[in-house]
Formats: structure tokens, sequence, C-alpha cells
């Protein structure tokens, strides 16, 4: 365990940061699934309403710095690609 204040303050100021993080993640993952989801069903249109909203969550993402904006953009060029090409 961390002796000086300020150690001590930065391990705590990380796993708030790191829970934030997940958080921020988790949600970005968990719509991308339920885009390839929709996709593999065939559902078109519920499957474009479903990338917005992936985007949105891909965008805060990148905003809060929990993933890179290459990755972030990465993945929405891919959902879209899958999605325009039903």
């Amino acid at each position: 365990m961390a002796n000086l204040k300020s150690a001590k303050k930065r391990v705590h100021v990380n796993n708030k940061k790191r829970i934030s993080n997940v958080r921020f993640k988790s949600d970005a993952r968990t719509q991308i699934k339920h885009v390839e989801n929709l996709i593999e069903a065939n559902e078109k249109d519920k499957a474009k309403d479903a990338l917005e909203k992936a985007n949105q969550k891909i965008d805060k993402a990148i905003q809060k710095g929990a993933i890179h904006r290459n990755n972030g953009n990465r993945h929405k060029a891919r959902l879209s690609k899958k999605v325009n090409s039903l």
C-alpha cells in the first residue's frame, strides 16, 4: 500500500476512473452486440436505430477517454458497413 498522502490519493482517483471507464466501455460493447444481433436477424430498420444509439455510446466513451478515438471510429465504421450491406 502507498505511504505518501499523494500516492494514496492517486490510488483512490485511479480506482474511481477505472470504474468509470469500465462502465462506458461496457455500455458501448453492449450496444455493439445489440446491433450485431439485429444484423444477423436481418432487421434493417431496427438495426439502423440501434446503430445510432451505439454510435452515441461509442462517442461518449471516446469523449470520456475510456477508449481511443481511432478505436471508436473503427468500431463505428465497421458497424455502419455491416448495416448498410443489409
